[in-house]
């Protein structure tokens, strides 16, 4: 949601189009059934799809120095057309010419050229620095609404128009005169009949240019302007303008004067405006990851994609359904329906961060590890607060789990104390506080029989101790900080993991190591989870793949390719119909469960 003008309406009417961390996603409007173009090696920067829908384009970000890569791609087939790589850095803006003939693109800051690719010969035409020594450097790039040879580049105080001499393979550029005004360029639009053309500016207000004498003509709103600027705009048919801004008010302006005829209030900043045929539906991108629709004659909007923004810490499903899970992540807690992928409950306590979450076996409250001390339990379906453990730990509480009565509480906290409270109808009081760990505990299982537990933590000790007469049973030690750990479902044997990349097979009676697997290649494991069964496990981490496991051979069997940052955790849904995976850069990901027979 980040990405300006990353949420892209199809010319089809029937796809949307948004990049997501390496990906690109293609989205049906009606089913709600995704694809995902794969090929950047790292995340998506801008994306932009030709007038007639054949071709779609997307830019990546790369480290300092090398190469990013633009890819083209065939909307229909979904296949990698072409790898484009000139720029260095980064790529700032994507636009193709009316006819599809060229696509022109700007590389970031530290690149600062704009190069004028040939489509259908997939080679670059001429390029140039894209603004002048004294100006500052330019963000978007709008290509012309009739002509194939004229764009426009612009950015921090300077708006440019070029012409392209493909005889003599370079563009020339002509600098539009503003006066006295000195804006940041944020966005573009070029009119139809290509006469003139819109930037809205990071001061609030839209300029609007000639684009045949490079003159401004006009500007507005002159005194109220948008606050937190303008950051997105859309053309109508009509002559008026759709401008979204950073404070996330999304206004139909009247083409003349500028003056707002009708506003909605969005979540975050409106970061893509696009609209689904001749204008009669709009999509609205936000940072704050979601997507609404408005229509156009009422003007009202409605949520149909939301997600989380920041690093998700944590899923879980309530026993034995696979239809519902729970994520949390800053400032929210959010109860998922997996048939239908859309969000059913959000819980938000807002500037906290939530680190862990269990359902009661009941399923009659939600309980929550947060990093101001407390523990938190909600009400499933309403989400309404029913207690809270005040100074759960000195520190943050960072794992937690809960006994199949019901009675038990035990978490873990960020000073490595394992804490057991009893839970009653109405009160709540700390039975027991193990003290061994010495650093944050990382994760905690409980037995079916509510007679043992197991700890993992980041000071290399994963601890089993006996919860009934509250002493340590066995410690298992080792040059790692465990993240995760899990209960062979027959519950004489565990498996650990942690920043090793070693997956560890342990034995409960009495802490012995069975086996070591190296579990991957670069990065730490942070989760992994088994199936009921006991047969097959999966396991996730930096390393970005998902990779599902045989139990007894040690062997991987399949692995996942489609996370772009950091896997937090993951679950094997009850009855292995799904694998659910959640990252570090907000993403949830549902997987199908591979047929192992």
């Amino acid at each position: 949601g980040h990405i300006p003008c990353g949420l892209i309406c199809h010319p089809d009417k029937e796809h949307i189009l948004y990049p997501l961390g390496c990906t690109v996603v293609i989205q049906e409007l009606d089913s709600k059934k995704q694809t995902f173009l794969h090929g950047h090696t790292n995340n998506v920067s801008c994306i932009v799809v030709s007038r007639n829908g054949m071709y779609v384009a997307s830019g990546q970000v790369t480290f300092m120095g090398f190469k990013a890569d633009i890819i083209l791609w065939d909307f229909q087939t979904k296949e990698l057309l072409a790898r484009l790589s000139l720029h260095k850095g980064r790529i700032e803006g994507l636009a193709f010419s009316p006819n599809n003939l060229y696509l022109m693109s700007l590389g970031g800051q530290d690149d600062g050229s704009v190069v004028v690719w040939q489509v259908g010969k997939r080679e670059a035409v001429c390029g140039s620095p894209a603004s002048a020594c004294h100006a500052g450097s330019a963000t978007i790039v709008v290509c012309s609404s009739c002509r194939d040879e004229i764009f426009v580049t612009a950015g921090n105080g300077t708006i440019r128009v070029w012409e392209l001499d493909l005889a003599n393979r370079k563009i020339c550029p002509t600098e539009c005169q503003t006066g006295q005004l000195r804006r940041v360029i944020t966005c573009g639009k070029m009119a139809d009949d290509d006469n003139y053309f819109y930037v809205g500016t990071s001061s609030g207000d839209v300029l609007k240019v000639n684009t045949n004498n490079k003159l401004m003509t006009d500007y507005g709103p002159q005194k109220e302007k948008f606050s937190s600027g303008v950051t997105a705009l859309l053309l109508l048919k009509t002559g008026d303008l759709i401008v979204g801004t950073g404070g996330g008010i999304v206004a139909l302006c009247k083409g003349s004067n500028y003056k707002v005829m009708k506003k909605i209030q969005v979540q975050g900043a409106v970061t893509s405006l696009t609209c689904r045929g001749q204008g009669h539906q709009i999509f609205v991108g936000t940072n704050e990851c979601q997507i609404y629709r408005i229509n156009y004659t009422a003007f009202k909007e409605e949520l149909i994609t939301a997600c989380h923004k920041e690093a998700v810490h944590d899923i879980i499903f309530p026993l034995g359904t696979s239809d519902l899970f729970a994520t949390c992540s800053k400032n929210d807690i959010r109860v998922w329906h997996t048939p239908k992928n859309r969000e059913l409950l959000r819980i938000v306590i807002p500037n906290m961060t939530c680190h862990a979450i269990d359902f009661m076996r009941d399923g009659k409250s939600i309980i929550s590890a947060w990093n101001d001390g407390k523990i938190r339990a909600f009400m499933p379906e309403t989400g309404r607060l029913m207690y809270v453990i005040n100074h759960a730990h000195s520190l943050e509480v960072t794992a937690i789990a809960a006994t199949s009565d019901c009675k038990r509480i035990i978490s873990g906290g960020g000073e490595g104390q394992v804490r057991v409270w009893e839970i009653g109808e109405r009160t709540h009081k700390l039975g027991e506080v193990l003290k061994e760990h010495t650093s944050a505990v990382s994760c905690i299982k409980i037995k079916k029989d509510d007679r043992e537990c197991v700890t993992a933590s980041l000071d290399g000790t994963c601890i089993i101790w006996d919860i009934v007469r509250f002493v340590r049973k066995q410690m298992i030690l080792a040059n790692t900080l465990f993240k995760c750990v899990c209960y062979h479902p027959e519950e004489y044997q565990i498996i650990t993991s942690g920043t090793d990349r070693r997956i560890g097979y342990w034995e409960v009676f009495d802490g012995s190591a069975i086996r070591e697997l190296e579990g991957s290649v670069s990065g730490s494991i942070n989760g992994m989870d088994i199936t009921s069964d006991g047969a097959y496990f999966v396991t996730g981490g930096d390393d970005h793949l998902v990779k599902l496991w045989d139990y007894n051979e040690g062997t991987v069997t399949h692995v996942g390719v489609g996370h772009s940052g950091n896997i937090t955790r993951l679950k094997v849904c009850p009855g292995n119909k799904y694998i659910v995976s959640v990252s570090a850069d907000g993403a949830i990901l549902l997987w199908k469960y591979p047929d192992l027979h």
